[in-house]
């Protein structure tokens, strides 16, 4: 393996890819020498055409390292560090980013997050090669078409990982995978490298206090962006979290932004530090309808309704100021609200219950927000939750409904993609015994009893028939989450609570 040819065809995409400048290309060549251990260097004349991504290449490299013994033990999470580590030579220092952002922001906010999000694919920080893995498909459902994806792409861990993990010092920096600290951090066995992780601050309130904008590694939807605090504080829903979602779809008129819940089981994300999620993408949600109208008295501009969704969505259309102050109001009502006829209690002791999954965008020049009521309240009978998937849907989802799945994009665990192959035989053979002895897929037996009233599986039907059921189980999944069910009792109890609005 030649490793000078690899070091010219890294360099090489750095170059095309605007990352490096052609006049760096010596300094570059010495940085990647150091990191390989490597003190010689003979140019390879390589003049070939680049891949749009340098995954191939750090592979390339990777190998060769491994044989080196630079590489040890030989794991993705060890090669990950390695090949970060190289890419972090072609990551520009973070204020000359933050620069050539708000130079880019002055001819067009689209043109500044193109070339933002452009550079971390290019620099390997979305892991792109991996996010292909994942399976990905439509499912047509009452609600409309739902997006289902199985995750494939975040790597097992090795048990080598596991055990160098436990030689490695107890640290506590950064304090979190999500903290401003990241960028540029060299990682270690129990913490990625970041070296090629750059952050935007925006201090949308004007308070000195800038919140950070960087994309998720591992995106679920084009252009997956994260917006955090600049403190290692706990995920709190105020009148300060809809000012910033609103400010942010003002300043990024072509993304959405939505929260987590900020209390467990209903908050599907991590809740130690205060972030958003946002993005160029349009979910199902935002396509669903509003199949009632409402007023809210003291907000007479402002539009109110509630959605077409299997979860309690109000929407809320007007000024940015005027949703401000709405978002705030239903906030605080549904914190102290509690209609037991509805399984509904705001607290149980000290403990709340109640809290929102908020979404902001735009529409044209006005602002859109929808706020989706949540509950996290427990019986023994649902201990995982009441507005949590119930068991009978574990076997496809068992995990909590965060601020993804609310707008419609299942993110199924990736034991799936091998349970629903190992499905289609005994469907087709219409052998429903064999399924119920196969320790992993028993789960589905009661699941697959049922399609087997209802369709005649061939070779041909079965995988597109269990996709198209997947994604029916989601929808009820999402059902289950919703805290006033779709039936006349539950619209009922809706409008209870939307008379207290």
């Amino acid at each position: 393996m030649d490793i000078n040819l690899l070091i010219d065809q890294l360099i090489a995409f750095a170059v095309n890819e605007k990352l490096l400048p052609a006049r760096d290309r010596a300094w570059a060549v010495n940085q990647l020498l150091d990191i390989l251990h490597l003190s010689d260097y003979t140019p390879s004349g390589f003049s070939g055409k680049t891949p749009p991504y340098p995954c191939e290449i750090l592979k390339n490299i990777c190998d060769w390292a491994a044989q080196q013994g630079f590489i040890s033990p030989d794991t993705v999470t060890m090669r990950d560090l390695f090949d970060t580590k190289l890419m972090g030579v072609f990551a520009r220092q973070p204020s000359a980013v933050t620069d050539e952002f708000f130079a880019l922001y002055k001819k067009s906010p689209k043109a500044a997050t193109d070339k933002f999000y452009h550079d971390a694919r290019a620099l390997d920080y979305i892991r792109t090669e991996r996010v292909a893995k994942n399976l990905a498909w439509k499912a047509r459902t009452p609600y409309g078409s739902l997006d289902i994806t199985i995750n494939m792409s975040k790597p097992e861990k090795d048990p080598k990982d596991i055990a160098a993990a436990l030689t490695v010092k107890a640290s506590s920096y950064p304090p979190c995978l999500l903290c401003k600290e990241n960028e540029g951090y060299a990682g270690r066995v129990n913490h990625p490298a970041r070296q090629n992780l750059r952050l935007v601050p925006l201090d949308l309130l004007k308070d000195g206090k800038p919140w950070y904008l960087q994309y998720s590694p591992y995106v679920y939807y084009n252009e997956h962006c994260i917006f955090l605090s600049d403190r290692h504080e706990p995920m709190k829903l105020t009148r300060k979290s809809f000012e910033r979602l609103l400010n942010f779809v003002d300043f990024l008129p072509h993304y959405f932004i939505g929260s987590n819940a900020d209390l467990p089981i209903v908050g599907g994300s991590i809740l130690t530090h205060d972030h958003f999620q946002g993005g160029r993408y349009v979910f199902a949600m935002e396509k669903a309808p509003v199949e009632q109208t409402f007023k809210l008295k003291k907000f007479p501009r402002v539009k109110a309704g509630i959605v077409k969704w299997p979860m309690s969505v109000i929407r809320l259309n007007g000024s940015k100021k005027d949703l401000i102050e709405a978002g705030e109001y239903i906030l605080k009502k549904w914190r102290t609200y509690s209609d037991p006829k509805a399984d509904i209690l705001a607290k149980t002791g000290d403990t709340p219950h109640n809290t929102v999954t908020p979404i902001a965008r735009r529409r044209g020049k006005a602002f859109e927000l929808d706020i989706v009521l949540r509950n996290n309240r427990t019986t023994e009978e649902f201990p995982m939750g009441i507005f949590h998937p119930h068991a009978e849907v574990h076997h496809i989802k068992k995990e909590n409904i965060g601020l993804i799945e609310v707008m419609g994009l299942a993110v199924l665990p990736a034991r799936l993609a091998k349970e629903l192959k190992a499905l289609e035989a005994p469907l087709i053979k219409k052998d429903l015994a064999a399924i119920w002895k196969d320790e992993s897929l028993s789960k589905h037996a009661p699941w697959a009893e049922e399609l087997l009233k209802k369709y005649a599986f061939t070779a041909r039907n079965t995988a597109e028939i269990l996709r198209t059921e997947v994604g029916k189980v989601f929808a009820r999944v999402l059902e289950y989450a919703g805290v006033y069910k779709r039936t006349p009792e539950g619209k009922a109890a809706f409008e209870r609570f939307i008379k207290k609005l």
